[in-house]
């Protein structure tokens, strides 16, 4: 799709597609574009806001590393890597550590080509073998971080009516894109929805994920059969709850959903409350989620600000104290987003999980 009107030339042939086929194909045309994520782009993640984000989460993953046992080779994995980022100043600590390095087998999960492109730049000659899904990742002992990759996966959208749950579609009317409801009631709905969503007032969006809990079910059995760690980074509630969250960014700013789909980055709150119950029905310890604030403060991202900042020219400084601080303070990044660690059923808390 590489214009909104054959988008729309698939809905007149086939009739109203649901909402998270919608925004699948939206997403898939936007990020093989290449050029979502950055200053200039529309929207900007935090490896690129701070370096000191993917050091920590480097010596997070080290630390997991040795409570495996040092395995060697350990599948070190990434879900949408962006641009690189936070794989590079990863990376680069767990250079400090040889053995790490060396038992570091990297695998990249990436669709676009675009992105691939810019990824193998970021690495400066490090070997990584790419992927179009987890599934393609090999089997043993895994070490994954996913960050603001599950908020881009499909939700579906249903409304509750009197007569039961519509779901949400995308059809034309006027000649452009409308949200129109399912004729029938969606017999299926209770049964997938979380109890939360259930209990939610008539005339109310719910919304539930598909992709993403089939992605943690198959990540949490890889962790139980084949012993790792998984870290999740991504905003939205910690408990389950209605509401429409579904939204579209240009530009750094909200933008029409329905308006030029592929052009802007559609996104959407991810359950975290549901998402670990998938996960421990998997078999396998959840800890989290916790708010990214919190958790970045207790594996010391103060501390490692402010050795950066004592030698730093003024300019820089400055720099680095309001990057932080964006990524901690709760009126900015440290609340709404959340971060959530699987791991073996018999791990003790991972760093900044355990129960102060």
């Amino acid at each position: 799709m590489s214009e909104p009107e054959s988008l729309e030339a698939l809905i007149a042939r086939q009739g109203p597609i649901p909402v998270e086929r919608f925004m699948g194909l939206a997403n898939a045309a936007y990020y093989a574009q290449g050029a979502a994520i950055g200053r200039e782009g529309d929207f900007i993640t935090a490896p690129e806001i701070s370096q000191v984000f993917g050091e920590l989460i480097g010596a997070w993953l080290f630390a997991q590393w040795q409570v495996l046992g040092a395995p060697d080779p350990v599948r070190v994995v990434e879900l949408g890597p962006g641009r690189g980022a936070l794989i590079a100043d990863l990376l680069r600590v767990a250079a400090l550590r040889p053995a790490f390095a060396k038992a570091i087998d990297l695998h990249l999960v990436e669709t676009s080509k675009a992105l691939r492109a810019r990824q193998k730049q970021a690495l400066g000659g490090r070997p990584a073998r790419w992927h179009d899904s987890f599934d393609e990742v090999p089997e043993g002992p895994l070490l994954l971080v996913a960050n603001e990759f599950l908020d881009a996966l499909p939700v579906r959208q249903w409304v509750r009516r009197e007569d039961g749950w519509r779901e949400r579609l995308v059809g034309v009317a006027d000649g452009r894109l409308a949200f129109q409801e399912s004729p029938d009631p969606d017999p299926g709905a209770p049964a997938i929805l979380a109890s939360a969503h259930q209990a939610a007032p008539l005339g109310v969006i719910v919304e539930h994920c598909p992709t993403a809990h089939a992605l943690i079910a198959k990540i949490a059995q890889r962790i139980a059969r084949a012993g790792g760690y998984a870290l999740f980074i991504d905003y939205g509630p910690a408990a389950s709850a209605p509401g429409d969250s579904l939204q579209a960014v240009r530009r750094h700013r909200p933008a029409p959903i329905l308006e030029r789909p592929g052009r802007a980055d559609l996104t959407a709150h991810v359950d975290f409350q549901a998402l670990a119950e998938t996960a421990g029905l998997a078999g396998v310890a959840v800890f989290g989620p916790l708010g990214q604030g919190v958790w970045l403060e207790r594996l010391g991202i103060v501390l490692r600000t402010q050795a950066l900042i004592a030698r730093a020219p003024p300019d820089t400084a400055h720099a680095l104290a309001r990057a932080t601080q964006r990524l901690i303070a709760p009126t900015e990044m440290g609340t709404l987003f959340k971060t959530m660690a699987l791991a073996p059923k018999t791990s003790p808390p991972p760093p900044g999980y355990e129960v102060s």
